[in-house]
């Protein structure tokens, strides 16, 4: 059993930082009932992390102890690894886009994949499947405008949509406009604005 728990964890730490570590990932070094019973120990011990069923991550070690990965590794690994699209949700976006001054309590993702939640230490992060146009342009201020607007709904987003048109460069407005098409109708309707004013 020895053997296996260095071959997990010698296989862990080639993954950069917080990388989603699953048990069906290591069926090539044994069992799944060897691999589940190691992946228990090494929870119980601390030297992995439980972040759900099935998943684990390593913790990450600093000058001041051991602590959990950052939320962002963490969703960057799981997006490589599981081939999904997983975006900031529309309240963190609204923020970052300075059109609320709320910052969001929990660490909540927009997925193409399933609905579940991932605990990171003493953190809860929740992954919410979303419709297609919530997670088009990821990674891009294009891409947190339509969330935004999402979270605000079509009470909000006109005001909303004259802020950021005086914020934001022409260039990321005209392609929040060229995805019109896949929005919801009030939501173009509100976009098509940035392109009659542009």
């Amino acid at each position: 059993m020895q053997t296996l728990a260095k071959q997990i964890l010698e296989h862990a730490s080639q993954l950069p930082e917080g990388t989603p570590l699953a048990a069906k990932e290591l069926l090539h070094l044994g069992s799944r009932a060897a691999v589940d019973q190691v992946l228990s120990r090494l929870v119980g011990r601390g030297t992995l992390l439980r972040a759900g069923r099935g998943i684990y991550v390593l913790p990450v070690e600093s000058r001041f102890g051991t602590r959990a990965p950052t939320t962002i590794k963490m969703v960057e690994g799981l997006a490589t690894q599981r081939g999904e699209t997983i975006v900031p949700h529309g309240a963190a976006a609204a923020n970052a886009l300075g059109l609320t001054t709320q910052v969001p309590m929990r660490a909540v993702y927009l997925t193409s994949g399933r609905s579940r939640q991932l605990k990171l230490g003493a953190q809860m992060v929740e992954f919410r499947h979303a419709p297609i146009w919530q997670l088009i342009f990821p990674g891009r201020a294009a891409g947190d405008v339509v969330r935004a607007l999402a979270w605000l709904g079509p009470e909000k987003a006109g005001e909303a949509i004259r802020k950021l048109s005086a914020k934001l460069p022409a260039s990321e407005l005209k392609e929040v406009a060229s995805a019109r098409a896949r929005l919801p109708t009030w939501m173009a309707q509100e976009v098509s604005a940035l392109v009659a004013h542009g």
